[in-house]
């Protein structure tokens, strides 16, 4: 019996990492991404088409827990100050954003498809909500994150995660089945949630992780983030709001501590397994049976809907000062429904505001966008190509050069200085449209290109350069490009831009030829310069930086060696004082 119940239990995770394990290679080789990969994947083995797993709605609510991971280290890359400084585009861009779409949606399903009022509003209420997991999937892909229109992206997804709060209230409001409103006790309950889960994550985290390192136990450690990650989204969940928004709140509540890397290493590989199998479980989740009995009904809503947020969301783009193409990236990324739609659509027929028929065409619609969307961005990207190009930015086409250069921003035109006073050929490709006029004024020809691309690699001459010098502020996307020029032109040295001492061991690892942290030299001879001004002699302070080298040198070598200790363990544990503090940037 116990070997049948395993065996039950192993052979649908088999079925679903074989069925990933094929369809995402084969989707990335062929241009389409990853994520489309494991919405067709998802498909093939779900109850409509192979029926290979049959509980597809268990797997979707289990692998959400791959978009808490998810934000709970985004919120690692945002401190406080940050989330603060962002609180205009937050509670300004955000709040027209999704205001325009829901005005615009319910109106178009109240007058064009002549839907009552209250399932009108619930139908483009739930298609405003877009998804976190696609859009946070593809802004860390392409290492936007960080940009201007990366943070303003952020800042709408922040606040359709709060809007779930009060439309569920609604929704509660207009449903026929309510038998008087909660709905003061119930906001008071999630704002003392939200209150308490601050004030823990402010004054308790930090002596907690503080307690775990001194075990010297890395599983203890990845037991304690991944408790903090779970209980803050238990708590939001109990309190009625998105699981999500606890577990980024406890994210950017430990952005500052010294132990952020070590965390964030730790919950990574969950995050990624997790995220594949939410979007394994939207695919499975597609009911075909319902495409096909409603199927004039569902391609012409998604259609209108589609357009309509598109126009909505460009329009609210344009009008907040966003340049043409980075609003038409933004709309094509918002073009979709999210995974909070599902539980709109949930609650809204459990209290009988809208009927089991339209529950499942308006969650179809939801999927089938979440599918489309990387197929629009696609488009999309190629069209703002094509729109660049004209507008006196040339893309890349039939480099040659004997060093690649990707990336020229304040490092790249510094570490092209050095390479063109020597009179090397050089090819220069980077991404942003206002970086390459402001080169050409100065004399410099950057082509317009996406490194993380094979076709654009291949243009740009990868295949004959002898050098590829990747100095892009983008670890995930430098890591990318890294695997991919070393499957595809592997007569090319690998020369590395690092953010941080992580990345420069995943590069190691990787094994790039050369790599240099972002920072590290320009330290070196600002400490260098601290020892002269104090009257050091060169001697002596050569050899200072010389000790210091080889002692970062030891501990890369350490830590390529798969040390299990975390950075602040080592410290203590080391007989000489180590260059930096804390976990070594």
């Amino acid at each position: 019996m116990a070997a049948a119940s395993l065996g039950q239990t192993i052979g649908p995770a088999v079925v679903l990492m074989g069925a990933a394990v094929v369809a995402v290679p084969l989707f990335r080789r062929l241009g389409l991404g990853s994520v489309l990969g494991y919405f067709t994947a998802g498909l093939l083995v779900g109850p409509s088409v192979l029926g290979l797993i049959t509980d597809a709605g268990s797997i979707l609510h289990f692998s959400e827990l791959g978009v808490v991971m998810f934000l709970f280290v985004i919120g690692l890359e945002l401190r406080p100050n940050k989330l603060w400084a962002m609180k205009g585009e937050i509670f300004g861009l955000g709040l027209v954003q999704v205001a325009a779409a829901m005005a615009a949606l319910s109106v178009t399903g109240a007058l064009a498809f002549g839907l009552a009022a209250p399932v009108a509003f619930v139908a483009g209420a739930g298609f405003v909500l877009s998804s976190t997991a696609v859009i946070m999937s593809v802004l860390q892909d392409r290492g936007e994150i960080a940009t201007s229109e990366g943070r303003k992206s952020v800042a709408i997804l922040l606040f359709e995660d709060l809007m779930i709060v009060p439309l569920l209230g609604v929704v509660a409001f207009l449903s026929p089945l309510a038998h008087g409103g909660s709905g003061w006790a119930d906001l008071a309950v999630a704002v003392a949630a939200l209150l308490a889960l601050i004030a823990v994550a402010r004054f308790a985290l930090n002596p907690f992780f503080a307690l775990l390192a001194r075990a010297r136990t890395r599983e203890v450690l990845t037991a304690g983030a991944l408790m903090v990650v779970l209980g803050a989204a238990l708590l939001m969940d109990a309190a009625g709001l998105s699981m999500a928004m606890g577990a980024f709140i406890a994210g950017v509540m430990l952005s500052g501590s010294s132990y952020r890397h070590q965390i964030e290493s730790d919950i990574e590989p969950f995050r990624g397994l997790l995220m594949g199998l939410f979007f394994l479980a939207v695919g499975m989740s597609l009911d075909l049976s319902v495409v096909a009995a409603e199927w004039g009904l569902v391609l012409t809503l998604l259609l209108a809907f589609t357009v309509v947020k598109g126009v909505a969301v460009f329009a609210v783009a344009r009008l907040f000062g966003s340049e043409s193409r980075a609003a038409l990236h933004r709309t094509s990324m918002f073009l979709q429904g999210g995974e909070f739609a599902f539980v709109l659509y949930a609650a809204a027929a459990s209290g009988g505001v809208i009927d089991a028929r339209d529950n499942a065409v308006f969650s179809t619609i939801v999927i089938l966008s979440m599918a489309l969307t990387p197929l629009i961005m696609i488009a999309a990207d190629r069209f703002v190509r094509t729109d660049a190009s004209m507008d006196g930015v040339d893309a890349v086409r039939d480099l040659k050069g004997r060093i690649l250069l990707i990336g020229f921003g304040r490092f790249g035109q510094i570490a092209s200085q050095a390479l063109l006073s020597r009179g090397i050929s050089l090819s220069v490709i980077d991404n942003d449209p206002d970086r390459i006029r402001d080169a050409a004024r100065y004399g410099f020809k950057v082509y317009f290109g996406d490194g993380a691309r094979l076709d654009v690699l291949r243009h740009a001459g990868a295949a004959e350069a002898e050098a590829i010098l990747i100095a892009i502020d983008a670890p995930a996307q430098a890591t990318q490009i890294v695997a991919l020029a070393q499957h595809e032109f592997p007569q090319a040295r690998l020369l590395v831009r690092s953010y941080d001492r992580h990345h420069a061991v995943d590069l190691l690892r990787a094994g790039v030829d050369f790599q240099v942290r972002e920072t590290v030299e320009s330290a070196y001879l600002m400490g260098a310069q601290g020892l002269r001004a104090l009257g050091f002699a060169e001697a002596e302070i050569a050899e200072a930086v010389e000790d210091i080298r080889q002692r970062d040198a030891a501990r890369l070598s350490e830590q390529m060696q798969g040390d299990a200790m975390s950075g602040s363990e080592r410290l203590h544990t080391r007989p000489v004082p180590e260059p930096l503090t804390g976990v070594p940037r």
